[in-house]
């Protein structure tokens, strides 16, 4: 038995674009986005460097998430999801949709901090929710809200620039972002022995179903993305950067001219592995019209963006009354 078939690479391979410019000046946005417009459609994922996430920040999430992971099960459970989606999610309790195999990871699923009893988390169908912050780790919540935020603005820069790339108006993806569906996981990986198969994945192949995804890794490795010719290419931890993808919901947006692309995760390294994710997506009520140029027809209909992802989320979570634990978040 042996591991699916990847292409080693050089991490170079891999395009890192240095976004400092949308921090600096007026034309910043439209630099950096015909970059960001030309990695997707050509490769279809990126590094980006000087993103302004203080790398502090980044050491303490790992350090919180590490500590978590490392609590006894049963403690665990006690913040495990059920009636929304945050907390905490055991191994076997996610499986990408078409997978032979569960996933081979734990994570801890958080998002933007929404009160219990607020009207908008019945409005959008409880996709928002309040988070489960474990009261073992008392620290952990600070961390991660604040983690969540800053990201979050950063995501909103990068869709800024991604308008910019395309010629919109930058403000066209980012008008509703008061109190956006974004989410975040920190993810544990156990090592993956080779004799699991090729059909063990940490995480199966899959597109994220958001606009943008930012994941940071730790130095393990074992990120691997599908380029456009269809080969597995490894996409090389790169200390301070972010790798970035866009999800369903942007190429659904930008009528397929910003194409989500298939990845996946398999821990070879023999040792722990953990990664975080922000899924960055604006408020729930936000209406996702395909942008249609001068000559096109738009591929797909207008829908608001809760009504998109709590779609998904009926399909694919048993807590929800879904027929599957199927996930992609």
């Amino acid at each position: 038995m042996a591991y699916a078939t990847v292409k080693e690479i050089d991490a170079s391979a891999i395009p890192i674009i240095d976004v400092s410019p949308l921090f600096e000046w007026d034309n910043g946005e439209k630099t950096v986005g015909r970059q960001l417009v030309e990695c997707v459609q050509r490769i279809g994922f990126f590094y980006i460097k000087n993103h302004g996430v203080d790398q502090n920040l980044i050491d303490q999430l790992f350090g919180q998430a590490g500590t978590f992971f490392k609590t006894p099960l049963e403690q665990k459970n006690q913040i495990r999801v059920k009636d929304y989606h945050r907390g905490f999610l055991p191994i076997g309790e996610a499986t990408m949709s078409g997978a032979k195999n569960n996933d081979y990871k734990e994570s801890f699923v958080w998002g933007w901090d929404v009160k219990a009893g607020d009207p908008d988390i019945e409005q959008s169908d409880w996709v928002l929710g309040p988070n489960r912050w474990p009261d073992f780790q008392p620290d952990m919540s600070g961390v991660l809200t604040n983690y969540i935020e800053t990201v979050n603005a950063l995501g909103v820069r990068l869709l800024r620039a991604f308008a910019a790339g395309m010629d919109l108006d930058h403000d066209h993806f980012v008008r509703q972002f008061s109190k956006p569906l974004t989410r975040a996981a920190v993810v544990y990986y156990p090592p993956q022995s080779e004799d699991m198969g090729e059909n063990q994945f940490g995480v199966a192949p899959h597109t994220d179903y958001g606009c943008i995804t930012l994941v940071y890794q730790d130095a393990t490795g074992g990120l691997q993305v599908k380029d456009r010719g269809g080969d597995w290419l490894t996409a090389h931890p790169v200390p301070e950067t972010f790798i970035v993808n866009v999800g369903d919901l942007l190429h659904r947006w930008s009528n397929n001219r910003l194409i989500s692309n298939p990845h996946r995760v398999i821990n070879a390294s023999g040792r722990e592995r953990l990664s975080s994710a922000v899924f960055i997506d604006p408020d729930w009520d936000t209406v996702i019209e395909p942008v249609v140029g001068p000559g096109e027809t738009s591929h797909y209909p207008a829908i608001k963006c809760a009504e998109y992802i709590h779609a998904i989320y009926q399909k694919s979570f048993a807590y929800r009354g879904g027929s599957t634990d199927k996930q992609k978040d």
